[in-house]
């Protein structure tokens, strides 16, 4: 099975669709040998920055000399950014390789898994295949009957930041979901939580730990300072770590580095030997595309993934900050299932003019239904037929001080930043 024939097979119709649960999971690990008993984690869960603080944790490591894997999700350009080793994604002969020796395996079971499931098998696969010391392992919905909780008593448990998303499926109250993501929480493990903004979240946390005997170690966002911030980084020093320059930009990703700078304390209590210069080189060299991220300036050209109101809050943060005063072009879409009434009203009033865009999702909201939602803004809307057509738009009209900013959903940041590239240079 070559790279192409095993996409073609994991996004076929049969596989199609949510169903939270872990038996089906379980019965597709206990048919490959159980790879998730062989292998060490760092389980990262939480609504917004679980992704930025897997790539920083997955950086820090390797340059502590570990054997790093890394699971994430969505992807932004190609599905085998999902799963990388030490930065460098699944071949696609791998991918071939290992899907075509699941494949026998997930079409004898009673209840065949879902697409999510059978990635996820792959990466177990993949990773143990490698011969991984340690991966840093992305939820992919929720936590506690996401596939991904397979695994046993991870060496961390990570909540990152806990916002309303995906209500249907994980409930409408952020209590509620912070039980979910807590899921992850086995008995034992050392917890480390980015600290909540409501007191629900983290009473609900720390009873959590507290049920399965879990050390549990919040950042103390208090003791983030600050130092330098432009649109080429951030330096900052956070309690007994002095002067930390991370690439990711905001507010906000000064609190998730300070999430991982916890969890290096934890992993140095369990004796894991990762070395101060590692730490922030590990740090310094940390990329997560399509959050914040600067691709043009001149005019300026950002580019994040934010996909409801608490992700679009930062972005707005973040605008005003670093480019205060400017009116800002919005290329945007969204899906049909995210709450974005609430994300324009935290954007349109920052917003010069809106270029519309339909994500390539079956979920999506048209590009037409979001600018007719827009309608009575009174702002500037135009509707575009796709990435390359907003961003010539936008680039055509923009003057060198204007700032253009792609916002919306990561099924469209992917096609946006091929665009803005071929477009150019």
């Amino acid at each position: 099975m070559t790279g192409k024939e095993a996409l073609a097979y994991i996004h076929n119709v049969p596989w199609q669709g949510t169903r939270l649960g872990l038996e089906r999971t379980r019965e597709l690990m206990e048919k490959l040998g159980h790879p998730e008993e062989k292998l060490r984690f760092i389980h990262i869960a939480g609504t917004n920055g679980k992704g930025s603080t897997a790539a920083m944790t997955a950086s820090v490591l390797r340059a502590a000399g570990l054997r790093t894997g890394l699971y994430t999700s969505p992807y932004l350009q190609v599905f085998n950014e999902r799963m990388s080793v030490d930065g460098e994604m699944i071949s696609d002969k791998e991918l071939g390789e290992i899907t075509s020796m699941i494949r026998p395996l997930a079409e004898e079971m009673a209840d065949p898994p879902t697409e999510f499931e059978l990635i996820t098998a792959v990466a177990m696969a993949y990773f143990l295949r490698r011969r991984c010391d340690i991966v840093v392992l992305e939820v992919g919905m929720g936590g506690r009957l996401d596939s991904t909780n397979v695994i046993p008593a991870p060496e961390a448990a990570v909540i990152c930041n806990i916002g309303l998303d995906h209500v249907a499926e994980l409930g409408d109250t952020v209590e509620k979901i912070a039980f979910e993501k807590a899921g992850i929480i086995k008995p034992g493990c050392d917890t480390v939580l980015y600290e909540p903004e409501s007191a629900g979240v983290a009473a609900v946390v720390r009873r959590v730990c507290e049920e399965r005997g879990a050390a549990l170690h919040t950042a103390d966002f208090s003791a983030l300072e600050s130092l330098e911030d432009s649109v080429l980084g951030q330096t900052f020093s956070y309690k007994n770590h002095r002067e930390i320059h991370i690439r990711l930009l905001g507010r906000h990703q000064l609190k998730n580095a300070a999430v991982v700078l916890e969890l290096v304390e934890v992993l140095r209590g369990k004796g894991y030997a990762i070395a101060e210069e590692a730490l922030r080189r590990g740090l310094a060299q940390a990329v997560w595309p399509g959050r914040f991220e600067v691709l043009h300036t001149a005019p300026a050209f950002i580019a994040d993934g934010g996909h409801n109101r608490q992700c679009v809050e930062a972005v707005a943060a973040a605008l005003e900050h670093y480019f205060p005063g400017k009116k800002i072009r919005f290329i945007m879409g969204v899906l049909a299932d995210k709450d974005y009434d609430s994300m324009l009203e935290v954007l349109t009033p920052l917003a010069g003019r809106f270029y519309t865009l339909t994500p390539d999702s079956p979920r999506a909201l048209s590009a037409r239904a979001l600018a007719e939602k827009l309608a009575p803004s009174g702002k500037c809307v135009e509707v575009c037929t796709d990435a390359a057509d907003a961003v010539r738009r936008a680039m055509a009209e923009a003057g060198p001080e204007d700032v253009i900013c792609c916002v919306g959903s990561l099924y469209m940041t992917g096609a946006v930043r091929t665009a803005c590239r071929e477009l150019l240079g």
